[in-house]
Formats: structure tokens, C-alpha cells, sequence
């Protein structure tokens, strides 16, 4: 498991989702907004904004603030959001891929630039470091949905590439192209997933030692509680030892 699973794996056990729920919603709101914004406010019609739904009705964020977000996007409320990635290599020279989603480019930046420099890493040129992943298709589901078995030959059948069933649930990989046909087929037999997105998986995870991947999640959690960034990628894995230190 790679650095961005195991990053949000240990975030959960930490219960950090429910101190940041604040600042959750309202990364889940921005997505809503700049997904409708960009296509039909018709989630059946406009892919990225299901998606988004979906990512906030998994943090249970209530029905009226997903509403909202869908009619902000008509309102002329003067925001405009500039997607933007950046990339570069924290300590160990571990890559890494943030997404964010900015109304003062300069101001992102900057910060962005900061938090890999205080971490003993650099930011890199965009493309830096993206090769170095795939980019994907992802669906998760929890792992009552269905035993490993049968999510795999589920997912098989849907055309989905790879399966990683754990205690902690289901991530089914697909070519970018096909998440939405991947989607609704699995959708069919176990309900409605977790999430249906696109990721950037690591082509190749790099083990660390354990101080350094200590400096690694430190730099990923200063990064995800930025209030511009979206999503926050590594190629890098942790040993189960500090998995377990770190989500106590």
C-alpha cells in the first residue's frame, strides 16, 4: 500500500477526519462547485460531479451543503478556482503529487513551496515526478460489501485492471477512460461506493526507513490540511511497525 492509501488509512484511525471536519466540507464543497461549474449541475450527466458527491456523502456531509455547493455554481459569487498540481520530492527523495484548487495562485505556491523546503525536500517542476505514477481510475468500497472473493470477480467482469482488498475495504483500479462504466457495474451488485475517482498510483513504491517516513507523514499532513489542497499523492511505503505507531 502505497503513500497516499496508507497516509488516509492513518488519518482515519487517528480520528483526524472529525477535528478537520470543518475545513473538510468545505474541500468537499469547493469540488462540488467547480465539478458543476464545469459541466451540467445533473450528477447522472457530469461524472466529476458525482464523484464529488459521492466523496462527500462518505464524511456524511449533510444533503443541504452538498445542495448548495451544486447552486453556488450558477450564483455570480465572484470566485473562480484555478485547478492547479504541483510535484516535487520530500525527504528520502520520496515523490510527491498535490493537487489544489486555488483563487490566489502566487499565495499556493508559496506555501506549497515551504512546507517541502521545512521538510528537508524541494518542489519540482510540474512533470518532475508524475511519470513516476499512473494516472487511474479508482473505486472503493467498504469491506462489508463484499468478501474479497467476490469484489474481485466482480471487478474482473466490470473490466476493472486490479484489486486491493484489506480489513479497511475494497480499492478497485481501472484505465482512466472506463471508471465510469467500471463504476455503475459495480455499483449494481454491492451499492453505492465510498468513492469513484481519479488518483495517481505510484508505478513503483519505494520502502523507507522509519525516520524518514515519520518526516514523510508529517509533510503529508502539513500539505492536506492546507486549505487550497485537494489531494495529496506519494510513491513511498511505511513499514507495518510505524503504520501502528502512527495510528495510535
Amino acid at each position: 500500500m502505497a503513500g497516499h492509501s496508507q497516509f488516509k488509512n492513518i488519518m482515519h484511525r487517528k480520528g483526524r477526519q472529525d477535528a478537520m471536519r470543518s475545513k473538510l466540507f468545505s474541500k468537499l464543497a469547493r469540488e462540488i462547485t467547480v465539478a458543476a461549474k464545469m459541466g451540467t449541475p445533473d450528477p447522472n450527466m457530469n461524472p466529476r460531479l458525482r464523484a464529488a458527491i459521492l466523496a462527500a456523502r462518505a464524511e456524511n456531509m449533510p444533503k443541504d451543503n452538498i445542495q448548495r455547493a451544486i447552486n453556488k455554481a450558477s450564483g455570480n459569487d465572484g470566485e473562480n478556482y484555478e485547478e492547479i498540481r504541483y510535484e516535487g520530492y520530500g525527504p528520502g527523495g520520496a515523490a510527491i503529487i498535490v493537487e489544489a484548487m486555488t483563487d490566489n495562485r502566487n499565495r499556493t505556491a508559496s506555501d506549497i513551496r515551504s512546507y517541502f523546503t521545512k521538510s528537508g525536500g524541494n518542489l519540482a517542476e510540474t512533470g518532475a515526478v508524475s511519470f513516476m505514477f499512473d494516472r487511474v481510475g479508482l473505486v472503493e468500497f467498504p469491506a462489508a460489501a463484499a468478501d474479497a472473493d467476490a469484489m474481485l470477480e466482480a471487478a474482473i467482469e466490470a473490466g476493472a485492471d486490479d484489486v486491493v482488498s484489506t480489513e479497511d475495504g475494497h480499492e478497485i483500479y481501472c484505465d482512466q477512460g472506463s471508471l465510469n462504466e467500471v463504476t455503475k457495474a459495480l455499483e449494481d451488485k454491492f451499492g453505492e461506493p465510498k468513492a469513484s475517482k481519479l488518483v495517481w498510483k505510484p508505478q513503483t513504491p519505494v520502502s523507507v526507513d522509519d525516520e524518514t517516513g515519520e518526516k514523510l507523514m508529517k509533510l503529508m499532513e502539513s500539505l492536506e490540511e492546507h486549505d487550497d489542497v485537494q489531494n495529496v499523492y506519494g510513491n513511498f511505503e511505511l513499514s507495518d511497525a510505524l503504520m501502528q505507531k502512527m495510528s495510535g
